[in-house]
């Protein structure tokens, strides 16, 4: 620290604490030291700024008038001296992340790796798991912070991200393959690959909104597996199209008609009480979809 502040920080905790040995003991230094800097303080100045009497210390009139500059002076080199550690903190650092597996897949790679381009030394810690799981895991701090769909369920913050479209998914050659878009009853007479675990995925909410069951025949969180059952021809299916992107299987995408979407958020318990990484994270995602309130999966880049 400057050698002014020093001067400065011992007088204005001398005039608060009320006497030297108290300022002393909250600064760490020796009463004769706090005395003494206040001392060369009023020789370069050539100014009295305290009246010692009987042990206790006041400001004169003379230091009144400075004592308001002194304060103001210690409290911005504070704040900048607090910037200064925040970024030396980011040296190194530790963000857990909670994804469902097509985020954990297509979207975290590139996320992490544009961060890394400003905050090269954070590492990560990724669990993956449905929301129910993410969600349970931000509230127990398992995690900081963690992808979800909206609505969530409890009191989490949560930064919207992108609405993902749910879309059918159908064998080759299947007889609806020639609609150009289908209706959510349209699923609804063939054998039904769900993909789903624990809680109501989107798209049996989606069934429940158009009153209309499925002939579910199979159900399972594997993404993987619902793509190569419908590819050999067991079944049909609906799931947003994150789960697609670079998909290897053969099959038919087909948009539905009204278009449903997911809507998907970062979720976190405090963004007050968060680490420093954590913060600038949110931050990063926050500038990163300031401008796309509505877009679709797929189209967040980085």
């Amino acid at each position: 620290m400057d050698t002014n502040l020093q001067k400065y920080l011992a007088l204005i905790y001398t005039v608060e604490c009320g006497s030297f040995t108290k300022a002393a003991e909250m600064l760490h230094y020796s009463q004769s030291g706090i005395s003494r800097m206040i001392h060369d303080l009023e020789t370069e100045w050539k100014i009295q700024l305290l009246e010692r009497s009987h042990g206790k210390v006041s400001l004169t009139s003379d230091g009144l008038q400075l004592f308001p500059q002194m304060k103001t002076l210690c409290t911005e080199y504070e704040k900048l001296q607090m910037q200064v550690d925040e970024l030396n903190g980011l040296q190194t650092g530790l963000i857990r992340i909670g994804a469902f597996s097509s985020v954990a897949t297509h979207w975290l790679p590139n996320i992490i790796h544009a961060f890394q381009q400003d905050y090269p030394n954070i590492s990560y810690e990724i669990l993956v798991g449905d929301y129910a799981e993410i969600e349970t895991w931000i509230q127990e701090g398992r995690v900081d912070c963690g992808f979800l769909h909206l609505p969530v369920r409890s009191s989490l913050e949560t930064i919207f991200l992108e609405q993902d479209e749910i879309v059918a998914v159908l064998p080759p050659n299947h007889p609806l393959a020639e609609k150009e878009k289908l209706s959510v009853a349209d699923l609804c007479h063939d054998p039904f690959m769900l993909l789903e675990r624990g809680d109501k995925s989107e798209v049996s909410l989606l069934f429940e909104q158009y009153h209309v069951t499925p002939n579910i025949c199979f159900t399972t969180w594997d993404d993987y597996a619902v793509m190569s059952m419908v590819e050999s021809g067991l079944g049909i299916s609906a799931t947003p199209r994150l789960i697609l992107t670079r998909m290897p299987y053969r099959i038919v995408i087909k948009e539905l008609d009204p278009p449903a979407y997911r809507s998907i958020c970062l979720g976190i318990k405090s963004r007050k009480s968060a680490s420093l990484a954590v913060k600038r994270f949110l931050d990063y995602l926050d500038c990163r979809h300031a401008d796309t309130p509505s877009c679709t999966a797929g189209s967040i880049s980085y």
